[in-house]
């Protein structure tokens, strides 16, 4: 079954914004080059309780979908992604204990569910030991039988910019980008 919204291939970049996380997602073409702009996400800074939404363009006129904490305070926080019309259409979470060595998710979506993790536990390492910002961070998730699922991978910048790969066309892409934009807003904590 594939998902209602499937791209394979997706970028995930970070722009500058004074009061706020800003996020565009582009699609990727083919050759690696970048298409089409699939959206932009913003995230208020110091709220209560971690929401982003998703907008169609940069008029920011038209919310397309959103994720949201759902509890205001909670170290193993779960984030229900929500499509325009507020249905829940995926859901992820932070494994606060396993994530003490290695960060760690979970994700589940109409007939999936799998576990990411930083590929890297030297990478990890590091991250919390010294604030190196333009370190690479890739998360690989993949199913309980070790299917691939989706792979995020931080590119060598000084500004964020995410290289988003989804091979199970399952994983409906505004899942997959509410990861994405997710493990960049969340690490950051």
């Amino acid at each position: 079954m594939t998902a209602e919204m499937y791209l394979p291939s997706f970028y995930v970049k970070q722009k500058l914004a004074m009061t706020t996380n800003r996020y565009e997602l582009v699609a990727a073409e083919p050759d690696g080059a970048e298409g089409r702009l699939m959206g932009l996400a913003q995230q208020k800074r110091l709220a209560f309780k971690e929401e982003v939404t998703f907008y169609a363009d940069e008029s920011r006129a038209r919310p397309v979908f959103s994720f949201k904490a759902r509890k205001r305070v909670d170290l193993n926080a779960g984030y229900d992604v929500l499509d325009e019309g507020q249905r829940q259409v995926g859901f992820f979470r932070k494994d606060f204990g396993a994530s003490l060595l290695r960060s760690t998710f979970h994700v589940e979506g109409p007939g999936y569910t799998g576990t990411g993790q930083e590929r890297s536990q030297l990478t990890a390492l590091l991250r919390r030991v010294a604030d190196i910002p333009f370190l690479s961070i890739h998360f690989d998730f993949t199913t309980p039988d070790g299917a691939p699922l989706m792979s995020v991978e931080r590119q060598f910048k000084l500004r964020d910019r995410y290289t988003v790969t989804v091979p199970d066309e399952r994983v409906d892409f505004r899942v997959a980008a509410a990861i994405a934009v997710g493990l960049d807003a969340l690490m950051q904590r």
